[in-house]
């Protein structure tokens, strides 16, 4: 091999050796002056924020005690020295006082019953009638007791409601007994009975 020609394949060595790091040289320099590379987006952070409350507000009304009872009633008849016995009818107490301890006390009284002229021998007294609730139904929350009377003048209790809560309501329809005196005249007798709550 001749001298140039070993020269030219030395030159074109150390070429091919120079333009190695030249072409690495100029890629690492592209990427440094170049578009940078695009890079993964954070996720996103909580905001911190709390979970938003309302206050809400709302009113429960409350209402009376009432009672009801029949207008009139008609207890059928009997003869002299006997009993007569008939209903009523339905009296209902309706407790709308709304009240976390509830009670209440149902009372009954009787005029005398007269016929006629209202004279003694015409007159039948309240004493000789008597009064028994018998069954109750109640609705809401109520201890309803019954109690018998002998009725007179005075009111006396008929009906107690106990351990109420809330609304409530108690029923019953009474039997009344009339001891007809033996003495008694011919007539239709008529009295009144009234019912009361507290």
């Amino acid at each position: 091999m001749s001298k140039a020609s070993a020269l030219a394949c030395g030159a074109a060595a150390v070429i091919g050796i120079t333009l190695a790091p030249a072409a690495a040289s100029a890629s690492t320099l592209g990427t440094r002056t170049g578009t940078p590379a695009p890079t993964s987006t954070p996720a996103p952070t909580s905001s911190g924020g709390s979970d938003p409350d309302t206050t809400v507000t709302f009113a429960v009304t409350s209402g009376a005690l009432t009672m009801t009872a029949p207008t009139a009633a008609d207890l059928g008849s009997g003869a002299p020295g006997t009993t007569i016995t008939g209903a009523l009818g339905a009296v209902t107490v309706t407790d709308d006082r709304a009240l976390l301890s509830a009670s209440w006390t149902a009372t009954a009284s009787s005029t005398a019953y007269t016929t006629g002229g209202g004279t003694p021998a015409e007159t039948i007294p309240a004493t000789d009638l008597g009064y028994a609730p018998g069954a109750i139904t109640t609705t809401g929350t109520i201890t309803a007791t019954g109690t018998d009377i002998t009725m007179s003048n005075s009111a006396q209790t008929v009906v107690a409601g106990t351990d109420g809560v809330g609304n409530n309501t108690a029923s019953w329809d009474p039997t009344i007994t009339v001891a007809v005196p033996a003495s008694a005249v011919f007539g239709t007798y008529t009295g009144t009975i009234t019912h009361s709550v507290s």
